[in-house]
C-alpha cells in the first residue's frame, strides 16, 4: 500500500518560514518524480512544486509562478521523504499542502491528509 504523509504545517506571521515534510512508503521512493501541491477550500488544487527522480547531479526542479524563489522543494532518498522549505510566506500561501507523485498528477481531490499551513 502506498502512503505519503504529509507533516510540519503550522501557523506563521507572514515573512515566516516553514519546513514542509513527506514521508513516503510502499514504493520505491527514488523512481518517482514528487510534487507538491496545494488546495484552498471552495477553490481548484493547484500545483506548487515538483522534482525529477533523476541522480542528485543530474536532477531538476520547477515551480510556479507564484512561488518561486521562496519555496524550494528537495528530496531524501535515503530517508523516503520529500520537502518543502518555505520562505517569505505570504497570507495567500494559505492551504493544505499535499505530496503526491508526479504520475498522479493532475489530480481534483487530494487523497492525502495533507498538512496545515496558515500565515497570518
Amino acid at each position: 500500500e502506498v502512503q505519503l504523509v504529509e507533516s510540519g504545517g503550522g501557523l506563521v506571521q507572514p515573512g515566516g518560514s516553514l519546513r514542509l515534510s513527506c514521508t513516503v512508503s510502499g514504493i520505491t521512493f527514488s523512481n518517482h518524480d514528487m510534487s507538491w501541491i496545494r488546495q484552498v477550500p471552495g477553490k481548484e488544487v493547484e500545483w506548487v512544486a515538483g522534482i525529477t527522480s533523476l541522480p542528485s547531479l543530474f536532477r531538476t526542479t520547477s515551480y510556479a509562478d507564484s512561488v518561486k524563489g521562496r519555496l524550494i522543494i528537495s528530496r531524501d532518498n535515503a530517508g523516503n521523504t520529500l520537502h518543502l522549505q518555505m520562505n517569505s510566506l505570504r497570507t495567500e500561501d494559505t492551504a493544505t499542502y499535499h505530496c503526491v507523485r508526479a504520475d498522479d498528477w493532475p489530480l481534483d481531490t487530494p487523497t492525502t491528509r495533507g498538512t496545515q499551513v496558515t500565515v497570518s
